[in-house]
């Protein structure tokens, strides 16, 4: 049978997202298709209706290989798919206002390159540790999942050991290199986080990649498997490694918590947050707060002292660490971006803006 996949207008959409750098795809009554591109919306046609959407839609789901039939009953559903020799993409297919939407991220075939990408080698650095707990945070759409993906990259490549990845979709293919990497999907491949975790560490794993710490239960047994001497790498939706550290211990009760800085100062390597800003000429490039925990910062995360730790990442800058605003500064100072994107991503307004006008 003729294959007329390659005919819709989705497969063509989906396309034309690839081969021009669109990051995500919004199908949305009400609206014309829209590409985002750098973190600009572009609009193009007429606004969809209900019956448009349905059409996308539809064609999504045959594209994916799942079953049609049950669009009119669906309330959320996320999942991935690739096409071949095109791309991977992950959609995600909701309501709003009775009718159906679609978001639908584009992941390009092959790992990304940090390079290109302005992750420093500062960062990937983290990917060197033998053991405990490495956390990358930042807001949703932040990339969080492309540094992710580029450490274990590193890994697969240098080392010898296996990698067990599990994702809410998958979103990067790693082939087996010097490591074995066996990549599980929630809820495809394991129903949740916890069990696909527990089971993990029954599989003889050296690195663990767990796609997000969501809740008490998960950050317990994520924090149990760094302890036990595996290498385990996650995300949490927070700004800066102070605010981290607070999050998680706040997550437990107050008896508890005590025992969970304990635990956190002798597990923590190194939390990493990262936010994409704008550029001057209108692309996006990542800013990054980096701190690896010496002695000093283990002694503030055990005594709850967490408001000093911004102190201690500007005295480790001979370690590889560096706070948000100074990140921001470094790119002003090269030209990357504006004043104002500096002043409005900065932590510490008033501070950033003496230094800019000092120059």
């Amino acid at each position: 049978m003729e294959d007329k996949t390659q005919d819709g207008k989705l497969y063509r959409v989906l396309k034309y997202g690839i081969e021009n750098d669109v990051s995500d795809v919004f199908i949305i009554g009400g609206l014309p298709l829209t590409f985002k591109l750098n973190g600009i919306q572009h609009r193009e046609g007429d606004s969809l209706g209900v019956d448009g959407v349905m059409d996308y839609v539809t064609e999504l789901y045959t594209l994916a290989k799942r079953d049609p039939g049950d669009i009119n009953l669906l309330k959320d559903d996320d999942f991935s798919f690739a096409l071949p020799n095109v791309g991977r993409f992950r959609a995600n297919v909701y309501r709003q206002r009775g009718s159906l939407a679609a978001v639908i991220r584009i992941i390009h075939f092959g790992l990304p390159d940090p390079s290109k990408l302005n992750i420093p080698e500062t960062v990937l650095r983290a990917s060197a540790f033998k053991n405990g707990l490495v956390l990358v945070t930042g807001p949703a759409g932040n990339g969080k999942s492309t540094t992710l993906a580029c450490m274990i990259d590193r890994i697969n490549k240098t080392t010898c050991g296996h990698i067990i990845t599990m994702e809410d979709p998958i979103e990067f293919i790693h082939r087996h290199d010097k490591c074995i990497v066996s990549q599980r999907e929630i809820p495809g491949d394991s129903p949740t986080y916890v069990k696909a975790l527990r089971s993990a560490l029954r599989e003889s794993p050296n690195t663990i990649l767990l796609g997000e710490m969501r809740d008490r239960e998960t950050i317990e047994v994520a924090m149990t498997a760094a302890e036990t001497g595996e290498l385990l790498f996650s995300t949490l939706h927070t700004t800066g490694a102070a605010n981290t550290i607070d999050r998680i211990v706040d997550v437990f009760p107050p008896n508890q918590q005590k025992q969970i800085r304990i635990q956190l100062s002798m597990i923590l390597r190194a939390v990493i947050s990262q936010e994409l800003v704008p550029t001057v000429d209108g692309k996006l490039i990542p800013a990054f707060e980096i701190m690896y925990t010496n002695t000093a910062i283990k002694n503030l995360i055990r005594e709850a002292k967490t408001y000093q730790i911004d102190s201690a990442i500007n005295a480790g800058t001979d370690e590889g660490m560096i706070t948000m605003d100074n990140s921001l500064y470094s790119l002003y100072e090269k030209g990357i971006i504006t004043k104002e994107t500096a002043l409005t991503y900065c932590q510490h307004s008033d501070v950033m803006n003496k230094k800019l006008e000092s120059l």
